[in-house]
């Protein structure tokens, strides 16, 4: 009686979870030489977005290139975060550091696409955004290229809640 109602609870895991899309950005093969050999790890940098506004990442570590690509999932479910969209692109420019990477990201007129490097592209793609300008201006290292991409999408704040910020009357 117990397995049946767990049964409807799955269901809707496995439906909630299949709008959201799933890439996997990076995958590192670590080496540790033992006396038997080579030990070889495995470290994923997974993608989760539903391209309307939510996006998550994921980076996970396991023995096995499959296990790691599927924690790195489950904790990009976890990490999910909503995006401040104007329109088609983002409301404001802006430049985020995180460790050596560095980000600036511009609102870009519609129809212009996304104009960026290949993993900054497909953060902002699955966040749901058609038209941005960025460009990385540090670091090359993926991880942190997606850390500081996050970060600067969590920092990003629409117009409406900037004048309520300010105090000043809507239209």
């Amino acid at each position: 009686m117990a397995k049946h109602g767990d049964s409807p609870k799955k269901e809707k895991k496995e439906r909630v979870e299949s709008d959201l899309s799933e890439k996997v950005l990076c995958i590192n093969r670590c080496c540790k030489v033992v006396k038997g050999g080579r030990k070889f790890s495995f470290s994923a940098l997974i993608l989760v977005g539903d391209g309307k506004g939510r996006v998550g990442y994921g980076f996970a570590k396991a023995n096995e290139l499959t296990d790691a690509i599927r924690k790195g999932g489950e904790s990009a479910r976890k990490r999910l975060i909503r995006c401040a969209q104007e329109g088609t692109t983002i409301p404001h420019e802006i430049i985020v550091h995180f460790d050596g990477a560095t980000i600036l990201l511009k609102p870009a007129p519609a129809g212009s696409g996304i104009v960026a490097g290949s993993k900054i592209r497909d953060v902002l793609k699955f966040a749901g955004y058609q038209d941005v300008m960025a460009k990385s201006l540090g670091a090359n290292n993926p991880i942190n290229q997606v850390k500081a991409t996050f970060e600067a999408i969590e920092k990003l704040s629409a117009r409406s809640e900037i004048k309520q910020k300010r105090g000043i009357g809507g239209e």
